[in-house]
């Protein structure tokens, strides 16, 4: 983690102007391929739920304006962040929340987080929330446009909210809408471009 130094820091007025504000986050939906994930997941016979969640998150990471936090009142880059999504016990409706807090390879964080989720028993590991999480969640039952998260009660909350819903088939193609939620305090629309853009890597990644 790295200390902010504000009086040099060139996102210095457009943090100050929307600090001002007492809800200074927005959310946006877009487009995203992910047909290179569903051909991972079908080749290695693995979720591709968690598979997204893997490049999700390492597209958000390669964005350093969305590793942007706030720890003592004051901004910090953080080295990393790490997925924290909702999962689903076999035969149940209830949602929990599952946490992955270690820097993993894709096969390593597919055993895992599969292992983890299986095995826990509450709706949330308290002991694992903090500030360094991205939220990650896919409702597959609806053609998904748009998605307004639940507000933080705390604007210094910068946790990228992410959220899809069913893919569809265009072309031989795969494509989610992704609704994504961030605090403007850090982010703009540019660095949303940038998520995705390095989303887009992720996937030419995955097959080679």
């Amino acid at each position: 983690m790295k200390q902010i130094d504000v009086l040099t820091w060139e996102r210095r007025e457009a943090y100050d102007f929307f600090s001002q504000l007492k809800d200074p986050f927005w959310t946006a939906s877009f487009t995203l391929d992910i047909t290179e994930a569903r051909q991972y997941a079908r080749w290695h016979g693995c979720s591709l739920y968690l598979v997204l969640v893997w490049t999700l998150s390492n597209a958000v990471n390669k964005v350093e304006n969305l590793r942007y936090a706030i720890k003592d009142g004051k901004p910090v880059l953080l080295d990393r962040r790490y997925p924290s999504y909702t999962d689903l016990h076999e035969n149940s409706t209830q949602f929990h929340i599952v946490t992955v807090h270690e820097d993993l390879d894709l096969p390593s964080f597919l055993q895992y987080a599969s292992m983890h989720s299986n095995a826990q028993n509450t709706f949330m590991e308290m002991d694992k929330e903090g500030n360094d999480l991205i939220y990650l969640s896919c409702l597959p039952w609806l053609d998904l446009t748009h998605v307004e998260s639940e507000g933080p009660e705390d604007k210094d909350d910068a946790v990228p909210r992410l959220t899809w819903g069913r893919y569809r088939e265009e072309n031989q193609r795969v494509y989610i809408t992704l609704s994504m939620s961030v605090n403007h305090r850090f982010a703009d629309g540019i660095h949303l471009a940038m998520f995705q853009n390095a989303f887009h890597q992720e996937m030419q990644d995955l097959l080679h």
